[in-house]
């Protein structure tokens, strides 16, 4: 059995497939995000191509990828609209690659539309984290944890015992 790049659990045959091979389309926004990664995966470029929106398609030359990346893992995290009644959704997701031995995400907030009746890709938004941030806590401060205490009676404490 040969899995699906974007469900392991499923078989690419019963799954992504039947898209790549042009026997069936993606019946939802969703299932043809599914199957790009597949393509992704499998380096189908003209797959890729053919469900671009025709107002967003890149040009055919030069657009396949010599980039070594190792696709790792999808992961859909909301759908907004895309069923099989509606013309329009948006799928945001995180795809898992590997490039030069390091490992990368890519966050993205896709917009699909039905165009003569099958969905197409038509352009993404990344979504970039919040920065991390450190705030310092001044001693006489009230703790950060909610304790109610001034920091150097509570965490400051702790993390003077932690650093030991």
């Amino acid at each position: 059995m040969t899995t699906c790049p974007c469900d392991p659990t499923k078989e690419f045959k019963q799954c992504c497939g039947p898209y790549l091979d042009g026997s069936k389309p993606p019946p939802t926004a969703e299932a043809l995000m599914r199957s790009r990664y597949s393509a992704y995966t499998r380096r189908d470029y003209p797959y890729i191509l053919r469900t671009c929106h025709s107002s967003t398609r890149p040009a055919e030359e030069g657009f396949d990828d010599q980039t070594e990346i190792g696709w790792t893992g999808l992961e859909i995290l909301a759908t907004e609209g895309g069923g099989v009644e509606d013309a329009q959704g948006v799928v945001e997701f995180v795809a898992r690659f590997e490039n030069s031995g390091r490992v990368f995400t890519h966050h993205e907030k896709s917009r699909f539309v039905r165009e003569e009746g099958q969905w197409c890709y038509v352009d993404g938004d990344m979504v970039v984290p919040e920065p991390v941030r450190s705030v310092k806590v001044g001693r006489n401060e009230p703790c950060p944890c909610g304790s109610g205490k001034k920091y150097k009676k509570c965490c400051a404490v702790k993390a003077q015992v932690d650093s030991l």
